[in-house]
């Protein structure tokens, strides 16, 4: 059997039979009037997860979608797709966090909808897992990484940005705001049990959680291309940012990260155990 079929196959299955045992990855989507382009993901996704021959369960987290994007997710009726909604815009870390919390694979991928990072690249995070990383960063700013398309302004923002962060925060991750990351269950569900930021920052703080919490995190480079049609006000967002910055050293003195009673590692539920 040629590797074409076999793919068709696994995918046709993903489609059409409801998994009977507990996935290994959960890909999660936060969307937000992502009509145009939201069928396509979903289908480079599943072609890509379900040729890799694990059970896997795709979550598209929509975020008060006012476009067609939750009545095409809904249409599709794909076996092992599950469709969050929310009533009104509230921000792509609500949706994130709607997405990870109901996640049930013992391997979480949070991809951003305009796939800027191809699915195909999850293969490359999921191997340093298997080097006992906790989190694994999809990354645009480390040696190996192929970056198209990025205009001279995001360039010099997100330079920017790293800068504040570095300086401020003390995290070693020199991309912090790739929409591809990959987590451990017990990771993903503590740290997005914790964070509280909605808007575009919630990287960061999820970070900042990781690095006060002890987890492993790693940098793995990745290919990204910046798609057009972007719906995201760069200049807008990194004001927000700004602000998030502040927000989250406030929040920390505050007391708002301290584990609380039923949010600690050992009250979360742990997904099965990967094998190799």
């Amino acid at each position: 059997m040629s590797e074409e079929v076999s793919a068709y196959r696994a995918y046709k299955m993903w489609v059409t039979e409801p998994l009977v045992e507990a996935p290994a990855v959960t890909v999660v989507i936060p969307a937000y009037n992502e009509e145009w382009r939201i069928l396509p993901t979903i289908g480079a996704i599943a072609t890509h997860m379900s040729a890799r021959g694990e059970p896997w369960e795709l979550i598209v987290a929509d975020d008060g979608s006012t476009d067609a994007t939750v009545a095409l997710v809904r249409d599709l009726r794909f076996a092992n797709l599950r469709l969050l909604t929310a009533s009104r815009n509230t921000g792509k870390g609500d949706a994130v966090r709607r997405g990870v919390l109901a996640a049930r694979g013992a391997l979480v991928l949070f991809a951003d909808a305009d796939q800027s990072t191809p699915i195909e690249q999850f293969d490359r995070l999921a191997s340093r897992l298997d080097e006992g990383f906790d989190v694994v960063v999809g990354s645009r700013a480390v040696a190996g990484a192929a970056v198209s398309n990025k205009s001279l302004g995001r360039r010099i923002l997100s330079g920017g940005l790293h800068f504040l962060v570095s300086r401020l925060f003390g995290i070693g991750v020199a991309d912090t705001q790739c929409g591809f990351k990959l987590f451990t269950a017990p990771a993903a569900h503590r740290l997005f049990s914790t964070q509280v930021i909605d808007g575009f920052s919630f990287d960061l703080e999820v970070l900042y959680l990781a690095h006060k919490l002890g987890y492993r995190v790693t940098e793995e480079p990745v290919e990204w291309y910046d798609a057009p049609g972007s719906t995201v006000d760069a200049a807008k967002v990194a004001l927000q940012f700004l602000g998030d910055l502040v927000r989250i050293r406030v929040l920390d003195l505050r007391g708002v990260y301290r584990p609380r009673h039923g949010t600690d590692a050992s009250s979360l539920p742990v997904a099965p155990e990967r094998t190799p």
